[in-house]
């Protein structure tokens, strides 16, 4: 059964879009390389202000263990994550299974 990933990232005040931004240029082709294309992208503009939220997909724990240490291995994807520190305040991660019936599987 496959298992997807959302992660939730709390942006600084007034710097949502200038991350999303940021992420683009510089990050997300790594990501999608090493994760494969995501789920989705989203940021919230109702309730809990300032957070963005992307989602990944895999087949299991042991593909995103693989593919997650394959980025971890790659030198761009680690000058990138210091980077963050200017736009994050907090970082939250969940593993979400399918129900039976779901349309993502």
């Amino acid at each position: 059964m496959a298992i997807i990933e959302q992660r939730t990232y709390r942006i600084k005040v007034g710097m949502v879009q200038d991350y999303l931004r940021f992420y683009h240029k510089e990050a997300f082709e790594i990501h999608c390389r090493y994760l494969g294309p995501s789920i989705g992208w989203f940021y919230t503009d109702i309730g809990g202000l300032n957070e963005i939220l992307m989602m990944w997909r895999y087949e299991d724990y042991a593909d995103r263990e693989a593919r997650r240490t394959a980025l971890y291995a790659d030198p761009d994807w680690l000058t990138f994550i210091p980077k963050t520190r200017d736009y994050i305040e907090k970082m939250d991660n969940k593993i979400l299974k399918p129900a039976y019936f779901s349309p993502l599987q």
